[in-house]
Formats: C-alpha cells, structure tokens, sequence
C-alpha cells in the first residue's frame, strides 16, 4: 500500500498540513522541520502525487502532444524535438493518437483538462479543432503545429504550406511537365488549402491551368494515394507528374503506379511534401519539399512552455520548407 501525508505525520507526530507545506517547501515551515520530515518520508519510501501536488503549487509539469497519426514518420520527429526540450525544463509529455478523428480528439482534450496538465501542442484534426478549443475557453495553454489559424490570439508552429506547394509544382514545371495533378487529403485543413493555393499559382505563372479535376484525395494516409493513382488509372486521367500533399500519399502513389506498371519516374514522376527519414532509403529515393521536424517541436514547447509562464500571451511562427532532390522526378 502506498505511504501518504498521513502516515508521515503520525510518524512525525505533526499534523498532515505541516507534512504538507514541508513536502512543499512552505516559507512558514522551518528549515529544521522541513528536513526532518523530507528524511521520513524518504525513509517511508514516500512518492508524492502528482495531480494533487500540481493542485497545490498550480501546476504539475506535464504538457500534452496530440497528434492525427502515429503511424506517419513525420510525427515521431516533431514529437522528439518537444519531449527533447519538455525534459531539459523539467517537464513530462503526455503523448495522444487522435487518428484523425474529432471524437478521439475532443476526448483526449477532454481527459488531459481532468488531468490538469499545464499545456497542450496540437496537430489539429481540422479546422473544427480551433472553434472546439475556442468554444471550451478553458484555461490551458495551446500550441498549434501543423496547420494554422486566422486568430490572432493562438500560437501555432507551422511552415509556409503555400510556399511548399508552389516549390513542389514549379520543379516539376521546369523539368518540362505541363499535365501535373495535385493528390493530398481532406479540405478542412489550412495546410491542404494553403498546398493547393502554392500549387495553383505555380501553374497559373508558368501559363498552365489547375483542372479540378487534377485535384483528388480523400485522407492524408497511404490509401489516399494508392487509391486515387488507381482511380486515375481507370478513369484514363494518369497525369505526367503528381504533386503528393505529404510523402505518406507519395508512397502509396509509388507503390499503385509500380504495381500497375508504371515506372517511377520514366513514365509518371512523383513529389511529396515532409521528408520522411525513410523516403531518402535507395529503393524509395523520393523527391519531396522538406520541413524541419525537428525544430517545429522544439519550437513549438518553446512556446508553449513561455505561454504558462505568463512570459508571451501568443506567438506565431512560420518556417521556411525547402526542396530536396532525388530520384522520382525526370525531365520530359
């Protein structure tokens, strides 16, 4: 059974408040009286509780990590440039897969407010994420990485989607492809919009016109681009070039076409988006627009953590994404 503040005090022979402000460091509490009860609860093999000692001193150093999924490689990266700069300043991540979905997503929100955790950095289902945190008004420091939002008030972490989108396009147009079709996942995001608007205006100065058409995909997981390259592939619409909203889409669209027999990139070169560690893998070799994973969770905690110190009220900050080549491209 675990020891409590009521058996160091009958071993004290203190009430339970003084072993409570001298496990707390209280100023009214002597030096004397706080080490002599330190070293009971020491010898008692006490371990304090957490949420009880956060409802105390108002915090409990622990943040919140949601992401949509665990199972794409670009996540496990961000989530190590937080819990990397979380540990250094003494805080502890919670981590939570929402799997792209707003119940998943609102409970967990839900369980971390009861858990009384001191912030949370969210890579947001939707644009319906914002207007339930917004609605919710609680309390809790948020963190946006991944997609932006139009208030003023929120932090976020994200970089320039619509400039990832246009670097994506234009490279392919200078390798002299002109029938370029854009495969990303659903529209209620602003990174998706942001990618298409950059790949829009990629076509529109270089002469060339956006078919709506072109435009597909139904998730941001491999199936979406398996399925839509396949769904192309009946309908006779196979494009020369595909812009990929991130590299899990490219994958799935690389594996449709090579069992299809289409060879990457001779007869149709691919491009993503994220620069997932395994994309640069010899049999893969994918081009794509990197973001620097890393740094958006590093940067992210970095603010949320001077967001519950009082230190900032908001910060918004957009990174530059940058273009790597390698080998699912070709000039025509």
């Amino acid at each position: 059974m675990a020891v409590t503040i009521k058996d160091i005090a009958k071993v004290a022979g203190v009430s339970y408040a003084t072993v409570s402000r001298a496990l707390n460091d209280h100023p009214e509490i002597s030096d004397e009286t706080k080490k002599r009860i330190k070293e009971i609860a020491k010898q008692m093999g006490y371990t304090p509780n957490a949420v009880a000692r956060g409802l105390v001193k108002k915090n409990t150093n622990m943040i919140a990590l949601l992401i949509p999924d665990i199972t794409n490689p670009f996540y496990p990266e961000v989530a190590r440039g937080v819990e990397d700069f979380a540990r250094e300043n003494g805080y502890c991540v919670f981590l939570c897969n929402t799997n792209w979905d707003e119940k998943n997503e609102q409970k967990y929100l839900n369980i971390l407010k009861e858990r009384r955790v001191d912030g949370i950095i969210i890579a947001p289902v939707s644009v319906g994420t914002y207007e339930y945190i917004s609605k919710e008004k609680d309390d809790i420091p948020v963190v946006y990485i991944g997609s932006r939002t139009e208030d003023d008030t929120s932090s976020y972490v994200v970089i320039d989607d619509f400039k990832a989108g246009y670097i994506a396009t234009e490279y392919l147009i200078k390798l002299g492809h002109r029938n370029i079709a854009f495969i990303g996942g659903h529209d209620r995001s602003t990174s998706h919009m942001d990618r298409i608007n950059g790949y829009k205006r990629a076509l529109m100065e270089n002469g060339l016109e956006a078919d709506i058409n072109s435009i597909m995909g139904y998730s941001f997981k491999k199936e979406s681009g398996y399925g839509t390259f396949l769904e192309m592939i009946k309908n006779r619409k196979v494009p020369s070039a595909i812009v990929a909203e991130n590299d899990i889409i490219a994958l799935g669209i690389m594996e449709s076409a090579e069992r299809h027999g289409y060879r990457v990139p001779d007869d149709i070169s691919i491009i993503g988006i994220d620069d997932i560690e395994f994309g640069a893998l010899p049999k893969i070799n994918l081009t794509t627009v990197a973001q620097p994973k890393f740094e958006i969770g590093q940067t992210a905690c970095s603010i949320l953590l001077d967001l519950i110190s009082g230190s900032v009220d908001s910060r918004r900050v957009i990174l530059e994404p940058f273009l790597i080549v390698r080998g699912t491209c070709k000039e025509v």
